[in-house]
């Protein structure tokens, strides 16, 4: 549905691809702002009203996710694909989108090196894939401060729990 400088896209007509594909579930990782700029500031509720499960967490393009709002995406994302459900990212910020692949990765296997999931996803989807330095260092230090995030929130939960 997007209509931005040669781009025209037909917003219902994306929806019926997406239903006829099955999508049950989208990720949306861009900001409000930029859906208005994009010029499809009600995308997200036109989702909802075709009975898509929508995922937004808005991160600004080129940044990354706080460690917090990354282990939700993980954790929904993880849970629609346990759950077999046709889910996709849709709606600009390829890149961002592929640094949340690579930290599913990484999640997923404690043998992976970050470097191994970057080219795994360069060699997917183009050589620009992880293309900021902040997301590369945030690949590299995901594990550091995913361990540092957790280690946190089981301290909160056992002080709550006395």
């Amino acid at each position: 549905g997007c209509r931005f400088k040669d781009v025209r896209r037909n917003l219902q007509k994306d929806i019926e691809e997406l239903k006829n594909y099955g999508t049950q579930d989208i990720f949306v990782l861009c900001t409000r702002g930029e859906l208005l700029k994009y010029r499809v500031p009600n995308l997200i509720d036109t989702y909802q009203q075709h009975g898509i499960c929508v995922h937004h967490y808005p991160i600004p393009d080129g940044d990354a996710p706080d460690i917090a709002k990354c282990c939700k995406i993980l954790e929904e994302l993880r849970s629609c694909l346990e759950s077999n459900r046709k889910t996709i990212h849709i709606y600009t910020h390829i890149y961002l989108s592929l640094t949340v692949a690579a930290c599913l990765l990484l999640q997923l296997s404690d043998t992976l090196a970050p470097q191994q999931a970057i080219d795994s996803l360069r060699n997917l989807r183009g050589s620009g894939a992880i293309q900021t330095i902040k997301q590369y260092n945030y690949l590299h230090d995901f594990r550091e401060n995913l361990a540092a995030h957790l280690a946190t929130k089981e301290t909160v939960l056992r002080s709550v729990s006395r």
